[in-house]
């Protein structure tokens, strides 16, 4: 009897349960269709534009490489062996700074020989006016002593000079080589010192170490060879201490050294000057002491005849040994190579003791602080594009840098192949960042459109026969399909050249396809993007 009452209760409840759950889904239902309808009914929610005056500005992005203006390839113009050439890559180096030298012995060797020469021919040619005017064979053999002596004497002269000068460059090298050697010796010490350090913390940590386990030993915890070790290491690592403050100390031996020696070679230095100024200054007073003989003994004399037809081989020769003088000479200016340019050297093909030949190159030196822009352009653009145009640089290396150039250059013939043209934009890379080869973009701005009504890209719609319409919006909130006729366009948007006037709004987005006269919600207006070139007026 139980069982069938509880039974009776369990089924009531069910279905009163279910009769619930019954209204309560109908009245959901008439929730749900309620609020359909107030969404069909209620006006569509559109995002909106105002049509505002802008300038389209129309531009092209081309890529490029940074190149040097002058990239010079420096090359011997005689075969000698290098002695002198102290810069790598990446030095700055001068107009006008030496860079090379080359070994001139046998060249200055020839040099003299040539003088010699010239000296014997102007001997025999004075000799042979001597023998033309027996007349004055005395006042002439003053005369020709007096030119030979001069001959000598500037001969002297020179060579005095020219020894000053080798022996300066000599001594500046020997400077140089020291100087070297300190800075290395200076570059060795804080090494030995921190060796030093790390080998006190080893020896201290082992020291440690040996006290806990000599300690744990005494009370049995560790084994005696555990001991012995830590005792062991103790006395390794005092060697190891005792070998780096020998390290250390021969490290500052190496560096008093270094410095002696360079101290030395600056007092030798100082000396070659004194001495060879003073060598230039006697032999000075010499020339011109024989330059005042030849004078006086010219005064002695009213007139000496000219045998011009008698003379002419022998001044001849005199001519023919100046020439071969000249020519020594400048074959020994060859052996000092100076910088063309002020820049960088980028390039070091040869090392002291090298045989250096005219033709291989030595080293080569570029321009920085002025790049050019090698960009190729289509032909349909290259018409836009004029010289003493402003070009925006990028570089991928740089990001975040813009940098301006100038065309300077517009090849007027394209590449067969791609036809595209090549333009060429100079840059100003006063703080050198830029660097040759490096990969630039480049925005030129081709076309200008200035005081355009503009609409962003997004309100355009296409009729059914294709073409350009805006829905726009009126003051009762209603819309109005509006055929367009459109002009240029940028990033920022379209020229609308028919069909709208400045303040129009018009409709960007909207959450339904919206109809003629049909009301609508607008939201804030669209928000326009404009490029890095648009001007909004």
């Amino acid at each position: 009897m139980k069982r069938w009452v509880f039974t009776f209760v369990m089924i009531l409840a069910l279905g009163l349960l279910i009769g619930w759950r019954l209204r309560y889904n109908h009245a959901q239902l008439a929730q749900q269709e309620k609020i359909r309808q107030m969404m069909l009914t209620a006006p569509p929610e559109v995002v909106t534009a105002s049509a505002k005056l802008k300038t389209i500005m129309k531009s092209y992005e081309g890529i490029g490489v940074l190149q040097s203006p002058l990239n010079v390839q420096i090359a011997p113009k005689v075969s000698e062996k290098i002695l002198y050439f102290p810069f790598v890559e990446g030095d700055h180096v001068t107009k006008g700074q030496v860079l090379v030298r080359l070994d001139d012995a046998d060249i200055r060797a020839q040099v003299e020989q040539q003088r010699a020469a010239l000296a014997e021919a102007k001997y025999r040619l004075y000799q042979a006016i001597l023998t033309q005017n027996p007349n004055n064979v005395s006042v002439n053999t003053q005369i020709l002593q007096q030119q030979a002596s001069l001959a000598s004497a500037e001969a002297n002269y020179n060579q005095v000079q020219q020894n000053y000068i080798s022996q300066v460059a000599s001594a500046e090298a020997v400077v140089t080589d020291n100087q070297n050697k300190v800075n290395s010796a200076e570059v060795g010490i804080p090494n030995a010192k921190a060796q030093v350090e790390s080998a006190k913390a080893n020896l201290n940590n082992s020291i440690a170490t040996f006290n806990r386990e000599e300690n744990l030993y005494k009370q049995g915890y560790v084994a005696a060879q555990d001991a012995d070790n830590s005792q062991t290491q103790v006395s390794v690592e005092k060697a190891n201490l005792d070998v780096a403050q020998g390290q250390l100390k021969s490290a500052y031996s190496a560096l008093a050294s270094a410095q002696a020696e360079l101290k030395s070679a600056q007092e030798q230095l100082a000396i070659t000057k004194t001495t060879g100024k003073a060598n230039i200054e006697s032999s000075k007073a010499s020339l011109n002491q024989t330059k005042a003989a030849l004078q006086y003994a010219k005064s002695n004399t009213a007139q000496i005849p000219a045998y011009k037809q008698n003379l002419a081989a022998l001044q001849a020769t005199v001519n023919t040994a100046k020439a071969m003088l000249q020519d020594s000479l400048a074959q020994e200016s060859y052996t000092i190579i100076r910088s063309p340019i002020d820049g960088y050297i980028t390039a070091r093909n040869m090392d002291p003791g090298s045989m250096a030949t005219p033709s291989q190159t030595i080293l080569a030196i570029q321009q920085i602080r002025e790049q050019w822009a090698a960009i190729t352009i289509p032909e349909d653009i290259s018409r836009f594009v004029h010289l003493h145009e402003v070009v925006k640089i990028t570089a991928d290396a740089l990001p975040g840098l813009i940098f301006h150039g100038m065309v300077t250059q517009i090849n007027p013939a394209a590449d067969p192949l791609s036809r595209q043209f090549t333009i060429r934009v100079t840059l100003n890379n006063v703080d050198e960042r830029l660097k040759p080869g490096m990969f630039i973009r480049a925005t030129i701005v081709t076309q200008f459109f200035p005081h355009q009504v503009v609409v962003p890209p997004e309100a355009l719609q296409k009729s059914s026969n294709g073409a350009n319409e805006v829905m726009l919006v009126g003051t009762d909130n209603k819309v109005q399909k509006i055929p367009v006729v459109v002009g240029a366009s940028d990033p920022s948007g379209v020229a609308i050249l028919k069909g709208l006037k400045v303040g129009d709004n018009v409709v960007v987005l909207s959450s339904n396809p919206l109809k003629n006269g049909q009301k609508v919600n607008p939201s804030i207006n669209h928000r326009q993007p404009i490029n890095s070139v648009g001007v909004v007026m």
